[in-house]
């Protein structure tokens, strides 16, 4: 294993501080216990949004702080759910009066902890309100969940709800919006290679030197299948094909194409995937009036990508296109 780390252990730890320190601006990490609040603290009269999830993922969930997005971020160990004992001190930091919106991947961890977490808030008075993202297609169960994962489509219920909140809607509207973003999008990824967590020292999965794993989760999560190394193109309609059947797309649709890589894929190679994918959209008759590309939920070091598809109407990309300030996402 080789990794830019001092102590495996650390790895969370330090990662955070030096976050910390590099967007100062934007961000204060919280250490006993760990989780990341946007500097200066809740914004009077606003919607509190919070997150959290497994580290590992970066810039997935603290890269996402700032205005226009989240207000706190929760991280857990690698690819493991943060306790509540995290979750309570980053809702009620959010708190400003007006309630706040927890956000929560599709993982059995995320959801019992963050249950937990709103139960006891809730008892101290605090006004929370809770949305499942489970946009990925590509299994209905695995490892880590019941019911369909929760991948990248995050990016946009937590761009589009920040912008929500931040324009001043109530918790309520804030939550009907973000709903209405989950019911709406759809994730398929693909992994080249596995992973190495830090503290295991060994690869995720096996996967041969002539082999993909199509559907794969962002924690090494078997997929739908394993085929051999194909065209990128055969493997883009793999993955679009599924996400645009199961979206039920018509003739004439407004879509967000989003491809994200896993954390070790060029930049070159996630706009070959785009430009398949935006073409298989097309042939379709679905028009990509947004995109984005790039590394935005990753799987550590993991050589792959997913496709996320959002069927949008007038006022979700007014909010996508609201302005956003953090450190991973900004216009």
């Amino acid at each position: 294993m080789k990794k830019l780390l001092n102590d495996p252990q650390d790895a969370v730890t330090e990662s955070l501080e030096g976050f910390g320190q590099a967007h100062a601006d934007l961000v204060q990490v919280h250490t006993a216990p760990p989780y990341v609040s946007r500097a200066g603290g809740a914004v009077p009269g606003k919607v509190g949004l919070v997150s959290g999830g497994g580290s590992g993922h970066e810039p997935l969930h603290a890269g996402f702080v700032g205005p226009g997005m989240l207000d706190a971020a929760v991280p857990g160990a690698v690819f493991t759910s943060p306790t509540p004992d995290q979750i309570v001190p980053a809702i009620l930091g959010a708190d400003s009066g007006a309630g706040v919106l927890a956000i929560v991947k599709n993982y059995t961890g995320d959801v019992l902890n963050f249950e937990t977490a709103v139960e006891l808030v809730e008892a101290e008075g605090t006004q929370v309100s809770s949305i499942l993202v489970n946009d990925d297609v590509a299994v209905e169960d695995s490892l880590y969940t019941a019911g369909r994962r929760g991948v990248a489509g995050t990016v946009a219920v937590e761009k589009i709800a920040g912008a929500a909140a931040e324009r001043g809607d109530d918790l309520g509207t804030v939550t009907e919006i973000a709903g209405r973003v989950v019911v709406n999008v759809r994730s398929m990824g693909v992994a080249l290679t596995a992973c190495t967590v830090p503290h295991v020292g060994k690869p995720s999965f096996d996967l041969g030197d002539d082999e993909v794993e199509i559907g794969i989760g962002i924690h090494g999560e078997p997929g739908r299948h394993r085929i051999p190394l194909a065209p990128a193109d055969e493997i883009t309609q793999r993955l679009v094909d599924p996400v645009a059947d199961d979206l039920g797309l018509a003739e004439g649709e407004d879509v967000l194409l989003f491809v994200n890589g896993m954390g070790g894929t060029p930049l070159s190679e996630l706009y070959v995937v785009y430009r398949q994918a935006r073409r298989l959209l097309e042939g379709r008759g679905v028009r990509v009036t947004r995109s984005l590309v790039g590394n935005y939920v990753t799987s550590l070091e993991m050589q792959g990508a997913s496709v996320t598809v959002l069927r949008l109407d007038d006022e979700l990309t007014a909010l996508w296109d609201a302005p956003v300030h953090t450190a991973a996402l900004r216009w």
